[in-house]
């Protein structure tokens, strides 16, 4: 399941045995991940594929990420992935990303510090908001959350 909860876009995902610690939770690295794919749901919810990017010759790219654990997940729970883009005025952008339990609690807190290369330049575009905007089908899925 993936979509929009008011303005808040998120994913279910369920937590698997495989990908859990020898302490019977998930494995950290795994929180990271789940993220991941939360964040290219949200380009693919607002028409953005790798081919788009490739064709457009720019990708994303991660620059930063804090994580704090806070209530483990164990296998078979499920947990609820947001992501909200923050932009700013330069080059780079904010992803702030929950992991929540159906039942509301914080399981984990993922912030992330993002930028879009130019495949060409090697460089940082200029304006990461305004050129996602460019190349999507759903450019208004990168507005700001209302609160």
């Amino acid at each position: 399941m993936s979509g929009r909860r008011g303005d808040l876009f998120q994913v279910r995902v369920g937590v698997r045995g495989y990908e859990l610690d020898i302490q019977g939770h998930l494995n950290q690295a795994v929180y990271l991940q789940y993220a991941e794919h939360a964040r290219w749901e949200y380009l693919r919810a607002a028409g953005i594929t790798p081919a788009k990017l490739q064709a457009s010759r720019s990708g994303p790219v991660v620059l930063e990420t804090t994580i704090r654990y806070l209530s483990e997940l164990r296998a078979g729970d499920e947990v609820d992935v947001s992501c909200a883009f923050e932009w700013g005025g330069g080059k780079t952008f904010k992803l702030r990303q929950e992991l929540r339990k159906p039942d509301g609690t914080l399981a984990a807190d993922v912030v992330a510090v993002g930028g879009i290369l130019d495949l060409d330049a090697r460089r940082l575009v200029a304006d990461p908001g305004a050129h996602l905007r460019k190349i999507a089908d759903n450019p208004d899925l990168f507005d700001p959350p209302t609160p």
